[in-house]
Parts: structure tokens; C-alpha cells; sequence
């Protein structure tokens, strides 16, 4: 790990990897958040690993504001569709489901150093105040007094160690994720029964409310559907990922009283999370991009619908690096 983290450093310091930058072209980097907590080891069992630190986050925009040159969606969204040059070095940040550290800890921040945002809402957490379901899940596999788990096929799942318990969670995200709505819900429901499971304590003030995604919207930032319910589109029946895309719009354009022009792809397991079926439906539902989790930059005359996406690691020096690797050219 020293070792490369040393080759790293060397690579960053020789200025190769910005001259490759110049010989692949320009393009964006749309980077990939959730939530940011001062104390992210307190959500550990059920948000999991995509809480950044408040302190790495406020560096990493610092970073971001200081050596890159940050876009909004809207801007990015210009740029894809024309002639104009996107700018050297170009990032934009987002953040996937809707949790209230995005209002209440992020977004002050990103005020500060004058980045503008996209926040992605999953409708029917912000409404209902619940976590996504995949922390709900994941909380009660954690938290179970049981040894055991039996799925959906019969099969059963130890969960002895803090492993064993990881892998029926992902086993467990494979049956959910297949489902969306009152289906998705149930059996939810029905693990956390099995599991003798609670809720997370806490967990219904840890989504945003509607008065806060709109301050956000009020606020210079860009607010886009993350769907109703969180399911993986690729995985579902047609007129079910259309619902999906369709009314989580519909009710976000309620809310805010203003368009609704981005969405991102939920990846809660399985792949694929996106294909050409759900591309088009993204584009029938109105949306004018879409967001998924593949690695890479968003370039001209790319397909607004699939644009990918970058993981900013959870550090600085790993967000230095993720960002001129992927402007190198490199694969992420």
C-alpha cells in the first residue's frame, strides 16, 4: 500500500498524466457523493460505506474549487448537446437519494467555495421519511440477534461474523432490487421480521423534507429524480421503470413548482443498472440527462441519457488522483 501510494504521488508530481489529458480531449467529471457526516462511523450499519467525512468533504471541494474548474448540470447539459468546448479540468458534483446532511452539512459548504450542486431525490424516502431501502436492509442484517437467514430460494446465509453478514446483504439486495414500490416494501418488511430487526434509531430525520429540497432548488442547485422507490430499472418490467421515471418527475415538479430535467440511475445491485431500454425511457419521461454509475467522463456528443460518473474516494489525495487518472484517459 505504501508503495503505491508512493508511485501515485510520483505519477501526480511528473505532470504525465495532465500532458495525456491534453492528448485525449476534454471532458467532464461528474462526481458521485451520497451523504457527508462529521462522525460517518455512527451511520455505519446503515448507510454503510458512502458517507464521506465533513472535514475530507469540505477539503475536497476546497480542491476542486482551487485546481479544477467546477460546472453545474444545467452548464454541462449545454455544453454536451453543442460545439462549445467543455473547459480543461471540468467537474460537477452530485449527490444520489436525499439525505438531510446534503442540506444541512454539504450544502453550506459548497455555498462557500461557489460550486452549485445536483441533488438527486429518491422520492418516496423524502416523502415517507425512511431510508432507502438498501439501509434498511442492510441495518438489519448487521443488527440481527439471529445466526442465520433463510432467502428467498431456501438457502441459507450464516451470519457469525461481520462477513457473513455482508454477504447475505448483498444477497439480499438481489431480491429487493427487482422490485419496486408496494412489492419492494414488503419485503423489506418481511427481512426485517425474519431477522427480529428494527429500524435504524433515528432513521426517520436522516432524509431531506420537501421544504429543504426546494431551499436547495431556491438556492442555485440543481434538484433531479432518483426515482420513487430505488430499484434497479434495468431489473424491472417496462411499465414499472417507466412508472418510476415517470411520476418520481411528475412529483418532484410539484414540489419544487419548477422543471425537472436530470436523473440519476439507482445501482443497488446486479448489473446492468441502466440499458437501451431504460435509456429510452428517459428520454420519453422528458429527463434531458441521466446519470449512472460507470466509471469515466462525460464528453461532447455523448448520449446524455448514460453519462458516467466518477468516485471521489475518501480522501484527498484519492480524489487528486481519481480525477487526473480520469482525465488521462484512463479506465476507472
Amino acid at each position: 500500500m505504501i508503495a503505491r501510494d508512493l508511485a501515485k504521488r510520483t505519477l501526480l508530481g511528473s505532470g504525465l498524466l495532465r500532458l495525456a489529458a491534453g492528448i485525449h480531449g476534454t471532458g467532464a467529471a461528474i462526481l458521485m457523493y451520497h451523504s457527508v457526516q462529521e462522525y460517518p462511523s455512527l451511520q455505519a450499519d446503515s448507510l454503510g460505506g458512502i458517507i464521506h467525512s465533513e472535514r475530507v468533504f469540505r477539503q475536497q471541494m476546497e480542491l476542486l474549487a482551487k485546481e479544477f474548474h467546477p460546472l453545474s448540470l444545467d452548464k454541462l447539459a449545454i455544453l454536451l448537446r453543442t460545439e462549445e468546448k467543455i473547459p480543461a479540468r471540468s467537474v460537477v458534483v452530485t449527490f444520489d437519494d436525499g439525505y438531510r446532511d446534503n442540506f444541512e452539512t454539504a450544502a453550506p459548504i459548497l455555498d462557500q467555495v461557489g460550486i452549485a450542486a445536483a441533488f438527486y431525490v429518491t422520492v418516496e424516502c423524502v416523502e415517507k421519511h425512511r431510508l432507502p431501502w438498501p439501509s434498511r436492509v442492510r441495518y438489519a442484517l448487521r443488527t440481527s440477534p439471529r445466526k442465520t437467514w433463510k432467502d428467498l430460494d431456501g438457502a441459507f446465509w450464516t451470519l457469525e461474523t461481520e462477513a457473513d453478514r455482508d454477504l447475505a446483504f448483498a444477497k439480499a439486495c438481489e431480491y429487493c432490487c427487482k422490485l419496486a414500490g408496494a412489492a419492494q416494501e414488503g419485503l423489506v418488511a418481511s427481512i426485517a421480521i425474519e431477522l427480529d430487526a428494527s429500524c435504524p434509531p433515528g432513521s426517520d430525520q436522516l432524509m431531506m423534507d420537501w421544504n429543504e429540497v426546494r431551499k436547495l432548488a431556491e438556492g442555485g442547485h440543481a434538484v433531479g429524480s432518483h426515482t420513487l422507490s430505488h430499484p434497479n430499472l434495468a431489473q424491472l418490467p417496462v411499465a414499472e421503470a417507466r412508472a418510476e421515471l415517470g411520476r418520481s418527475r411528475a412529483y418532484l415538479e410539484e414540489q419544487l413548482k419548477r422543471p425537472v430535467k436530470h436523473f440519476s440511475y439507482p445501482c443497488p445491485a446486479l448489473s446492468p443498472h441502466w440499458n437501451e431500454q431504460t435509456v429510452q425511457e428517459c428520454q420519453r419521461a422528458g429527463y434531458e440527462t441521466a446519470v449512472v454509475t460507470d466509471g469515466g467522463l462525460a464528453r461532447r456528443h455523448d448520449n446524455p441519457f448514460c453519462l458516467r460518473r466518477v468516485r471521489p474516494s475518501k480522501t484527498l489525495e484519492g480524489l487528486r488522483w481519481n480525477l487526473e487518472w480520469a482525465f488521462a484517459g484512463r479506465k476507472m
